[in-house]
């Protein structure tokens, strides 16, 4: 076992709280109106390949796929507990969603294999080298003219917000987050025309999104 992996984060922190981990977002991340922003940042064309980096559950690629019944819709995340309920949640909306169990920095998909990339709530798990290993990934395999969408954790708007990160920024993990550094990393990782598109604040902190795109060659 490698040194990343003995420090991988399920999705929801610990085992012990994946049950609890769709009601937590769904309560505290104001998770219709994420999803909804989120969605529309992508654009998401009927015929695009889109992967779903860091699916956790599933509810993501499941809204992607209802909304985009067209599109093709690969999820992956390296918590294999929690690709079970992502499955089971698909079958149960009759979807097919190719779920595949892999760590973000070490994706089993050919260059150039997808038009959209959307990631949320994952880098704030990882490393350092963690987030610009996923980082190169996500642009490794986009199209030419593909573009990546990230939302996660970053610098606190307004007083609670800042609270928030005062008690989350003990977690070594979230400083490149809260410090506003998402976007220096996603230049590093080879992204360009990198756009904030607006925050979101939660229960949990200010939300992040932003969007990149790999150019044609």
């Amino acid at each position: 076992m490698t040194d990343h992996e003995t420090h991988y984060v399920p999705a929801a922190g610990r085992d012990l709280f994946l049950p609890l981990y769709d009601p937590v977002v769904r309560l505290l991340m104001r998770e219709s109106t994420f999803r909804q922003r989120f969605l529309e940042q992508a654009d998401i064309d009927r015929h695009h390949h889109v992967l779903d980096l860091g699916c956790g559950t599933g509810t993501m690629a499941i809204l992607i796929r209802q909304r985009r019944p067209e599109s093709m819709v690969v999820g992956v995340d390296g918590d294999p507990k929690a690709l079970d309920i992502a499955r089971r949640k698909a079958a149960k909306a009759s979807l097919t969603i190719q779920f595949d169990e892999s760590l973000a920095d070490r994706l089993p998909y050919p260059n150039r294999s997808f038009d959209r990339v959307l990631c949320s709530f994952v880098l704030h798990h990882l490393t350092h080298e963690g987030k610009l290993g996923a980082l190169r990934e996500a642009r490794r395999v986009l199209k030419p003219g593909g573009s990546f969408h990230l939302a996660d954790f970053g610098p606190p708007v307004g007083g609670y917000a800042a609270l928030v990160a005062r008690i989350l920024a003990r977690g070594e993990r979230l400083h490149e987050n809260l410090e506003g550094r998402l976007p220096q990393l996603m230049a590093e990782a080879g992204f360009q025309e990198i756009k904030e598109r607006g925050y979101l604040n939660t229960a949990l902190g200010t939300v992040v999104l932003l969007s990149a795109y790999v150019h044609g060659e």
